[in-house]
């Protein structure tokens, strides 16, 4: 009599890596982006990143070079997404007040929506920028965003609704610097004074004191 066949011995199922080297290198860059937004560049682990995505350390390697790359391909990724997303506003053919009300929405929601962003900014603040500074890619990004700003000022000031002595810079700079707080500071705002900055009541109210700040310091005075 022969003997029972062995029982099969069951195997989870192996992470199907994509033949893509574009779709690998994305799903490398999300996972990378998660790690060293929680972890920042120093805490971060390349091999913890391989094993979440399947891949191995000498591919990361291959595509991103080092760590640093790798990092440097995250922050540029994370820049990419929020200018090509703004750039779907079609601010143009809104009037100038209404287009500056809508960047300033747009942006309190994607910062809002978008911690691991934040995060990545202060860590890159943390090293004195310099690698955005490395990135010919972010820097060319935010030029964009600058001119969206200026076209819309220049309108502004021709329609006679604007006051003058304004920049771009200086609106780029006051749109982020208060849409940026409201994320980057808001556990430890809520802890000080025991208010909760999360809910949809406190996060509505928020958005527009912002929005009313912004257009009240760039509209001329009545």
């Amino acid at each position: 009599m022969s003997a029972a066949p062995m029982p099969a011995r069951s195997r989870k199922p192996a992470r199907t890596r994509s033949p893509n080297p574009e779709a690998t290198k994305q799903d490398i860059i999300a996972v990378a982006t998660r790690e060293f937004a929680q972890n920042g560049l120093s805490g971060a682990r390349v091999d913890e990143i391989a094993a979440k995505t399947g891949s191995s350390k000498r591919m990361i390697y291959y595509y991103f070079g080092d760590k640093e790359g790798l990092y440097l391909a995250v922050l540029e990724e994370a820049y990419k997404k929020v200018r090509t997303d703004e750039a779907q506003l079609d601010l143009e053919h809104l009037p100038p007040a209404e287009a500056l009300r809508r960047l300033v929405e747009f942006t309190f929601d994607h910062h809002h929506t978008s911690e691991g962003f934040i995060r990545l900014v202060m860590i890159e603040n943390i090293h004195h920028g310099d690698y955005l500074a490395r990135s010919k890619i972010i820097q060319d990004l935010n030029v964009s965003a600058i001119g969206e700003l200026e076209r819309i000022y220049r309108r502004g000031l021709a329609e006679g609704i604007f006051r003058r002595g304004l920049t771009a810079i200086d609106l780029h700079w006051q749109i982020s610097a208060l849409c940026f707080f409201n994320v980057s500071n808001r556990a430890t705002f809520s802890q000080i004074f025991r208010v909760d900055l999360t809910s949809k009541k406190a996060v509505a109210a928020l958005r527009g004191q912002v929005v009313d700040m912004v257009l009240r310091n760039v509209l001329k005075a009545p």
